[in-house]
């Protein structure tokens, strides 16, 4: 027999999981917009006539790493009824965070 008050916990418990999760990935996501602000001067130079240099590459390619982590997100954005699948991606990306080694295993 289930209790009355497993009932009232449990949806609490899960409004404070989803609210955590969805502020775990609102910060992922202002962190990486705000470190791709220097990429549209970036990517204007050979336009306006000027040639990247080494360290612009360099810089290009980090940008673009940043871009392509959240991708995913910018799918399921552009796709039609995609604003209501995010909790659902937030989770499974969360989820594979979780699993990941860390340190410097991952970095090469």
């Amino acid at each position: 027999m289930i209790r009355i008050k497993t009932l009232i916990v449990r949806p609490t418990a899960i409004y404070r999981s989803v609210r955590d999760l969805t502020g775990r990935q609102r910060q992922f996501l202002t962190s990486e917009i705000m470190h791709a602000r220097g990429l549209m001067p970036l990517l204007m130079k050979p336009r306006n006539k000027q040639r990247w240099t080494p360290e612009d590459k360099l810089e290009l390619s980090a940008h673009l790493r940043r871009l392509s982590s959240i991708s995913p997100y910018l799918v399921v954005l552009a796709m039609p009824g995609g604003i209501l699948i995010l909790p659902a991606l937030a989770w499974w990306l969360d989820r594979r965070r979780n699993r990941r080694p860390s340190g410097s295993a991952m970095q090469g």
